[in-house]
């Protein structure tokens, strides 16, 4: 029966976004934690895209590459705390320890604001913050619901990231002139915080209504294991490494596009303030796009058509819009590819993604999944943008690259299929999966 069957207008609305049951404190909850994080973040980000651009286009390569080492060096410290914390409280512990980080930056921004090496520093640092805590977010999700429920509710929660992800820029925006940059990281700090309280109160939700194949006390003991078990892990599964094939493919597709992005914002505006404008009103364009659509469309997708659908469909009309770009290589082109590939990637792919993860194991759900999203993600950014780099110097038209970039898309859309039917089998053999 639908929570509020005796109101017809909470029936309506229940109805409407496909929810059942007691699931909508556990939506708001989790649309919560997605809005507060995914604020504090964007708000940060048109700030980090301008210093990247501050140090050259063609020096983008090193930041790449800088990002990849350090989620190398933050990985063994995630992985011991996912070892030796309690699961639920692997994300306030991690989450803390990133308030801290924040609040360290801002100093050194009132310190030393022209600082170029501090720029740097933290276009890299939240590089890895971002990875991290989001894929962070994900997991306790995967690990809090059933995959029936997965294939409904992750969209809707999703929508949470994608309100955040409109209002942090038009905060930033608003506030970075009264509060100037260390401003917005203290603020960015708060909402981090209440991030923490929200994912908190999700798991306080799921203690008064377990799952059926769940004992609830395994939530408050440690995983254990090694700090590197999530590495070992997908090297020993065929459905993980299929997983981070899948996300090497995305990056790729993705880094090919950003690198483009870069050269041709950088020819098309040459004001500073000009180029942080472009990049906040694309971020405000993709948001919009993504919230109705997860909201509206996405979970009724996965429950019908499954999870394949969601992995290709993006990716076959991302490979057309490369051709497109190749064809036509104008910043105007670039716009329509970047926010249809964007908003189909947030709105499809991530809670597609996702969805994968509610068929494994738990420990699999914090540590081969962080894996992936952290090392192996920076890791193909890192490649990518070396060969996109190198395809560059080599052609003496960029349309080479994005013809390449179509037939990884292709690629990318296929393997996006073939995990689809391993999932379905894995839900099907998996009575905790079924929900």
């Amino acid at each position: 029966m639908n929570e509020g069957s005796g109101n017809p207008v909470l029936r309506a609305i229940a109805k409407l976004f496909n929810i059942e049951g007691r699931e909508a404190s556990a939506v708001l909850a989790g649309l919560l934690m997605f809005f507060f994080l995914f604020t504090g973040y964007f708000m940060l980000r048109p700030v980090r895209e301008t210093m990247g651009i501050a140090g050259g286009v063609d020096n983008l390569q090193w930041l790449f590459t800088a990002t990849f080492v350090a989620t190398l060096a933050a990985l063994p410290l995630y992985g011991w705390i996912a070892s030796k914390a309690a699961r639920r409280r692997i994300l306030p512990w991690t989450y803390g320890f990133f308030v801290l980080n924040l609040l360290a930056f801002a100093a050194g921004l009132l310190a030393r604001p022209e600082n170029l090496w501090l720029a740097r520093s933290f276009y890299v640092w939240l590089s890895v913050f971002n990875m991290l805590t989001i894929s962070l977010a994900w997991s306790v999700l995967a690990d809090l619901m059933a995959t029936r429920q997965a294939k409904r509710l992750f969209a809707l929660i999703a929508a949470g990231a994608s309100l955040g992800g409109l209002t942090g820029p038009l905060l930033g925006t608003l506030l970075v002139a009264p509060l100037g940059h260390a401003g917005l990281l203290v603020l960015s700090a708060a909402f981090l915080v209440a991030s923490a309280i929200s994912a908190m109160w999700l798991q306080r939700w799921r203690d008064r209504h377990p799952l059926p194949s769940e004992e609830t006390s395994a939530r408050r003991k440690p995983l254990g294991g090694n700090p590197f078990a999530g590495a070992s892990a997908v090297f020993r599964s065929k459905y993980l490494m299929g997983i981070a094939i899948f996300v090497i493919l995305l990056t790729s597709v993705s880094t090919f596009l950003y690198f483009e992005q870069a050269r041709l914002v950088a020819e098309t505006f040459t004001d500073r303030t000009r180029q942080t404008q472009v990049f906040g009103t694309i971020d405000t364009v993709v948001q919009s796009l993504a919230i109705l659509t997860q909201v509206l469309v996405t979970g009724r997708v996965a429950q019908r058509l499954g999870v394949g659908v969601l992995l290709a469909a993006v990716p076959l009309i991302v490979a057309a819009g490369f051709v497109w770009l190749a064809l036509s290589p104008v910043f105007a082109v670039f716009v329509v590819v970047m926010v249809v590939r964007r908003a189909g990637e947030y709105a499809f792919v991530r809670p597609g993604r996702e969805m994968l993860y509610t068929v494994v194991p738990a420990e699999d759900k914090y540590k081969a999944k962080n894996f992936i999203d952290t090392v192996v993600y920076r890791g193909g950014d890192a490649i990518s943008a070396w060969v996109k780099r190198g395809l560059d110097l080599l052609a003496e038209h960029p349309a080479m690259a994005m013809f390449i970039g179509a037939a990884i898309a292709l690629v990318w859309a296929a393997s996006g299929g073939l995990l689809g039917r391993w999932h379905r089998q894995r839900e099907e053999a998996s009575p905790a999966g079924r929900g």
